[in-house]
């Protein structure tokens, strides 16, 4: 099953692809750590990717692409994948499929969590870290014993400026302004799965796997 998952920041899209990593057996594969890892094995991809990190710059998609592809033609990956965040854009998309039917095939569906702005402001803006150990806590779903007092070494609790809701409708509008046109052109073939992700993990995870007609 080769699976793109998509969905707002906060919407759970990294422990649904693990779930379906672990039922499916296929790997999940994000963007972000092939990055990192790239960059930190020092590969030809990754020290061109640094060298825009270093300077602030975005990394380029022909980079980007370039580490997906290479992903791809990994064995684990031949009979299926889930491609957690990626594409983001029309023009990556096109470029996926380029690089799909060179060996992968092509994507079987597009999973979309879809959860309200509201809320995923609620589940992101609540989150505070302990400044000292790192721990991380929910001032609804999962509070300190003491208001702003770390549980496992006293520590303050704080909010991150990425957590902020200031941030988070910023980065929800951003997220709508890029994907709305990537689920119409993923519309537009017929392979567009939109999930409800209210509800407990299992919950959303079954939901997923109905739609894919895994039992």
């Amino acid at each position: 099953m080769r699976l793109v998952l998509l969905g707002p920041p906060g919407a759970g899209k990294g422990t649904q692809a693990r779930a379906l990593q672990r039922i499916l057996r296929v790997p999940q594969i994000a963007s972000g750590d092939l990055l990192r890892a790239a960059v930190r094995d020092q590969t030809t991809l990754g020290q061109e990717a640094k060298a825009y990190m270093d300077r602030g710059a975005l990394v380029p998609d022909h980079l980007v692409l370039g580490m997906i592809e290479e992903r791809l033609r990994q064995p684990d990956a031949r009979d299926g994948f889930i491609l957690d965040g990626f594409p983001r854009t029309v023009a990556q998309a096109e470029e996926l499929e380029k690089i799909l039917s060179r060996g992968n095939g092509k994507l079987d569906k597009v999973v979309v969590i879809t959860v309200a702005d509201e809320e995923i402001i609620k589940r992101i803006s609540g989150r505070r870290t302990c400044r000292s150990c790192g721990a991380m806590y929910h001032v609804i779903y999962e509070p300190p014993r003491a208001a702003e007092v770390c549980d496992r070494c006293g520590g303050e609790l704080y909010q991150r400026e990425d957590d902020a809701e200031r941030t988070v409708r910023e980065r929800l509008r951003v997220y709508e302004s890029a994907t709305r046109p990537l689920l119409d052109y993923y519309g537009r073939k017929g392979i567009v799965a939109a999930i409800n992700g209210i509800g407990r993990p299992e919950e959303i995870e079954r939901r997923i796997l109905t739609e894919l007609g895994v039992k």
